[in-house]
């Protein structure tokens, strides 16, 4: 199995950045597909990004597209989620997961369910 623990989160103004880290620990991070999801007080959790073992596919939330990038380094077995242009309602706690099915090239599932492993979250707070 893999342990995950995600750093990075914060305080940040709208239109701001930040970047969350997502370390893995235990078996091969390569056999993972990886995502990041979310979650607002009062909500449900939801699906943010995902990325393929390889780190060469990656899925979108289309509440994020082009505001936030998901990448993994194998060398460092961790995953990033690159948050531009924050907005708040991207108040969440992010948490990280891994899948160890799915193809080498194929991205993971947006559905929570199908991931196996999670992390603890960080907070990340936009203010207006």
């Amino acid at each position: 199995q893999v342990q995950l623990v995600e750093s990075g989160g914060g305080l940040v103004q709208a239109g701001g950045s930040l970047r969350l880290s997502c370390a893995a620990s235990g078996r091969t991070f390569s056999s993972y597909r990886m995502g990041w999801f979310r979650q607002a007080p009062g909500k449900e959790r939801e699906f943010v990004a995902a990325i393929s073992r390889s780190g060469g596919n990656t899925y979108y939330a289309d509440s994020v597209k082009g505001r936030f990038t998901i990448s993994r380094d194998g060398a460092k077995n961790i995953v990033y989620l690159q948050m531009n242009s924050l907005k708040p309602e991207d108040t969440a706690v992010y948490y990280c997961a891994a899948d160890p099915k799915g193809t080498y090239y194929s991205v993971g599932s947006y559905y929570s369910n199908e991931y196996d492993y999670w992390g603890q979250g960080t907070q990340v707070t936009v203010s207006s």
